[in-house]
């Protein structure tokens, strides 16, 4: 299975912190930051096949396929792991007015890490067919936030939350486990 993913060692990776806006977290509680796996699979990857490496792995369960909702959300109960099956998309963190916002472009064959907190909506899909396997680690389900007054406590409850212990597209090395929780 592995030979659909790139060497670990040639892997382009980005990583993005991104302060918060307004009600919506970001990677403020946590500094877990905003990770993009670029052409980590084959552009000839299937979606089944994407669910079959992560199911291998076992870090993450993949839960669904679709495209990204258009309207910036965020996820309280978990971190996400969107890997792109199909197309490519522009994509927004942290809110489109968020000043430090990142907007990106992506494609099939990357992966996005995004920590519980950090809004991410759909700007522009650019080819038609734009879809990801959304996974989540195991044993969590995700909710749905939008950055109001009454989701106060649903934003406090990230701070419980911990990191990967093995890499959702690796296992035992790979990018996340390079991150480290700072305590601010």
């Amino acid at each position: 299975m592995l030979s659909q993913v790139a060497p670990l060692r040639g892997l382009r990776v980005s990583s993005h912190l991104i302060s918060s806006f307004n009600l919506i977290p970001n990677t403020s509680l946590k500094n877990y930051p905003l990770i993009i796996y670029h052409e980590c699979f084959s552009p000839s990857i299937s979606a089944a096949a994407i669910e079959a490496h992560l199911k291998s792995v076992g870090v993450v369960e993949p839960q669904w396929r679709y495209t990204m909702y258009s309207t910036t959300h965020f996820h309280s109960t978990t971190h996400e792991v969107l890997c792109i099956a199909s197309g490519r998309a522009r994509l927004c963190f942290g809110g489109e007015d968020n000043p430090g916002r990142v907007e990106t472009e992506v494609k099939i064959g990357d992966v996005i890490i995004i920590p519980a907190g950090v809004g991410h909506r759909l700007l522009q899909d650019l080819d038609g067919g734009f879809e990801m396997v959304g996974s989540y680690p195991k044993g969590k389900d995700w909710d749905m936030c939008y950055g109001r007054e009454d989701e106060k406590a649903n934003v406090e409850a990230i701070k419980d939350l911990e990191w990967f212990d093995k890499d959702p597209i690796y296992g035992d090395e790979g990018p996340v486990l390079q991150v480290v929780y700072d305590g601010t």
